[in-house]
């Protein structure tokens, strides 16, 4: 046990928010603290902390809202988080001076088994009573006065969603803080003491005085030696000690695996049975009602893909015209840059290719972001999501999944991002591992330009507008073909997610509040753009110095050279009349200066390191350029269309519409080798291309927040997995294509 108490910030008194899932501790977080708040993850795990502070007057406290939790039972890293918080066992982190526990008015002795948990730790509580205005209407009657008699705390009556009830509790927390109330433990039968101090008689002495008897309980109950190997005793000391302290309740006549649920709830029920009159409550209410309809097996089903279809369609849709302002933007800004800074070339391509591009390469995801995490927090907040997760569970189960994976994976059509950070609402390690792994085979957005350009310039030209419509819906469905059964070898050989009830509590209907949806999507954002983003940033400089870099005055010289000869064969002119026109003529200078900066990528880094590894893209199909194309767009899907507009001397700012880029990709020709003289673009090379976008991990920003959110080597094992995948078939679909 932890006896040096990591200071708070600032000498501020620490109040950890505690509660079940579903009992709106969020919504009562953003009630106290406000915009006053800071995100992060606790030390060592991706759990999201976050702290507040709270006004009480002239006083502040600092408010840690702890992750939602039905035990601390430490089965989930989020469960872990909690018991070490409460315990004092976390780096940098200090021990709280007070816990404020959030309970359902409508689910009160179900709520107060944790509350009864956490009394052992000895720690100071104030209890207070959520969602009473939906206790009201359920005609559930609680003796506030006389449930805090029982219990010996502070009880508060309050509605988060409405603010109803914050100022009686924070002058309930102030008070507290002289007063600091206890929770009394429950008197354990004796049998069970004694089956502890036989527990706590297998271990060292040296471990005895830092064992608290929370530890204790802990560790024999939820049969986890991390405590007692923590404290001091050895792997053999600790099991041998759970070991005693288990057949200990066993011989008493309880069963070990439920001891603890049995008593306390035996306990509670006598605390509150003289509190609560739920005798006159409605036998069936109006969320009963809805719920009848949106668990339906059919009809609930019809209903959640409807509502999912709205909001893809409005992530998809909505996000388009921000992302494209922020794209103008973003080109406004490279204009005005690189006008100030035309006398220094170099300068201004870092400013304009790299810098503002890395800035808009950010920023341009912000739009997609923002609008999911509006629609996740408006499901959550209703108590649609929970409906939703038990709806989709049996979908899922045959792969190890459950039904809180079908969400995130359904977000990531739009964009992988929003997907994978949307899977932290899987509370099982594995499953949301499998689920932030899954997400990029979704198709997302970003392939859409890829597939439009490939699928206008060949597919519909040869077999007419309904292939090319079908063929364009098809893709999109090429990733999740893959990805099934990717998941289903996942879970049956390497993550092995053992069969797990899906035990789901169903929260009352709620309205969100403006300020919680609106900090949300800030929060997220915000969140984003700070870690995501600046790897996005990187690697655009990266990729940009790859393609700049070396730039030989020889080069330009040389294209130059070449056009000249050739405008002035073409017209009929001598050299200086074509070098004159050219300074007089924008649209001949532009035409030249796109010539050169194909010839500069082709020289530049990425172009030799496109034509070394063309050979291993020459099996499906691809020649130098296309493979430049490619590893360009690995920080972006979408930045292939520019290069290959780069590289075909059409200008960087050629888009998937472009006719010109169609007309040039249909007459490109080999040049040399075996094909020399026939097309590059055949039926089976478009095909190849798009099955390679379609599985390939092309997303820097994808693969950052995977990190992020699990770890690096997940991050990379994504891309590496993904992008091996892709090149496997794209060599299959081309080289079989090539045979018929």
């Amino acid at each position: 046990m932890a006896t040096d108490m990591v200071p708070s910030v600032n000498g501020l008194v620490r109040i950890a928010l505690l509660g079940n899932p579903n009992t709106g501790k969020s919504t009562l977080f953003n009630c106290l603290t406000g915009l006053r708040q800071k995100v992060g993850n606790y030390p060592g795990v991706t759990v999201q902390r976050k702290t507040g502070r709270m006004l009480f007057g002239t006083k502040v406290a600092e408010i840690i809202d702890l992750p939602g939790t039905y035990s601390l039972a430490a089965d989930s890293p989020d469960e872990r988080v909690v018991v070490d918080a409460l315990l004092g066992e976390l780096e940098t982190i200090a021990r709280p001076d007070l816990v404020l526990f959030i309970v359902d008015a409508t689910n009160l002795q179900r709520n107060l088994f944790l509350a009864f948990q956490a009394a052992q730790l000895g720690i100071p509580m104030v209890l207070a009573l959520n969602h009473w205005d939906s206790a009201r209407k359920r005609n559930i009657v609680i003796d506030v006065e006389r449930l805090s008699q029982e219990l010996g705390l502070p009880v508060v009556p309050i509605s988060a969603a409405r603010a109803e009830g914050i100022p009686q509790l924070k002058k309930s927390l102030l008070d507290a803080m002289e007063s600091k109330p206890m929770l009394a433990e429950p008197v354990w039968p004796k049998e069970v003491q004694a089956a502890m101090e036989e527990a706590k008689s297998e271990l060292p002495e040296k471990v005895h005085s830092s064992l608290s008897r929370a530890v204790l309980f802990r560790s024999v109950f939820d049969e986890d030696k991390s405590f007692f190997i923590r404290e001091g005793a050895s792997e053999a000391e600790a099991l041998s000690a759970i070991e005693k302290g288990r057949k200990g309740i066993f011989k008493s006549g309880l069963n070990a695996g439920n001891a603890e649920t049995v008593l306390l709830y035996r306990h509670i029920k006598e605390k509150i049975s003289p509190c609560v009159d739920v005798a006159h409550s409605r036998s069936t209410s109006g969320s009963e009602s809805i719920d009848a309809i949106l668990t339906h097996r059919i009809w609930g089903l019809v209903a959640f893909l409807g509502l999912m279809y709205v909001v893809f369609q409005s992530v998809y849709s909505w996000a388009g015209p921000f992302m494209d302002l922020i794209d103008a933007g973003k080109g406004v800004v490279q204009d005005l840059v690189g006008g100030w800074l035309t006398s220094w070339p170099m300068l201004q391509s870092l400013a304009t290719d790299g810098i503002v591009e890395g800035v808009g390469a950010v920023f341009i995801f912000l739009p997609q972001i923002l609008i999911l995490f509006f629609f996740i927090t408006l499901l959550e907040d209703t108590g649609y999501m929970a409906r939703a997760a038990f709806l989709m569970d049996k979908l899922f189960s045959w792969c190890g999944l459950s039904g809180k994976s079908f969400v995130p994976l359904l977000s990531s059509y739009a964009c992988a991002i929003p997907g994978v950070m949307a899977a932290r609402t899987i509370q099982d390690p594995k499953a949301r591992i499998i689920t932030v792994l899954l997400s990029p085979f979704m198709s997302c957005s970003a392939r859409l330009p890829v597939y439009v350009l490939l699928i206008g310039a060949f597919i519909e030209p040869t077999y007419g507008a309904t292939i090319a419509g079908a063929s364009l819906f098809a893709m999109h469905f090429v990733g999740l073909l893959v990805a099934m059964p990717f998941v289903y070898v996942a879970n049956k050989y390497v993550l092995k997610i053992p069969p797990q009830a899906f035990v789901l509590e169903m929260p009352s209907y709620q309205v969100p509040k403006v300020r919680d949806v609106s900090l949300r999507m800030y929060n997220q954002g915000k969140e984003f753009v700070r870690n995501a983003g600046t790897v996005i940033f990187a690697i655009t400089i990266v990729i940009w110095a790859l393609l700049y870099f070396p730039r030989s005055e020889e080069v330009a010289e040389s294209v130059t050279a070449e056009f000249v000869q050739t405008q002035a064969s073409e017209l009929g002119l001598e050299s200086n009349d074509i070098l004159e026109q050219i300074e007089s003529d924008e649209e001949m200078a532009a035409a030249l200066e796109r010539k050169v900066m194909s010839a500069y990528v082709e020289q530049s880094y990425m172009g030799r390191i496109g034509k070394t590894v063309q050979p291993v893209f020459a099996l499906a199909g691809f020649d130098w350029k296309i493979t430049v194309g490619v590893i360009a767009s690995f920080p972006a899907r979408e930045v292939i269309i520019s290069t290959l507009g780069i590289i075909y001397s059409l200008g960087g700012d050629t888009d998937e519409e472009s006719s010109d880029l169609r007309q040039t990709m249909a007459a490109q020709k080999w040049q040399d080798g075996p094909r020399m003289g026939e097309p590059i673009y055949t039926i089976p090379v478009v095909s190849a291309i798009m099955v390679f976008f379609a599985l390939c991990q092309q997303c820097g920003a994808t693969v950052a927040v995977i990190s992020q959110e699990t770890s690096w080597k997940y991050g990379v094992f994504s891309f590496v997995f993904m992008t091996t995948l892709a090149w496997i078939m794209a060599t299959l679909v081309y080289q079989i294509g090539s045979l018929l």
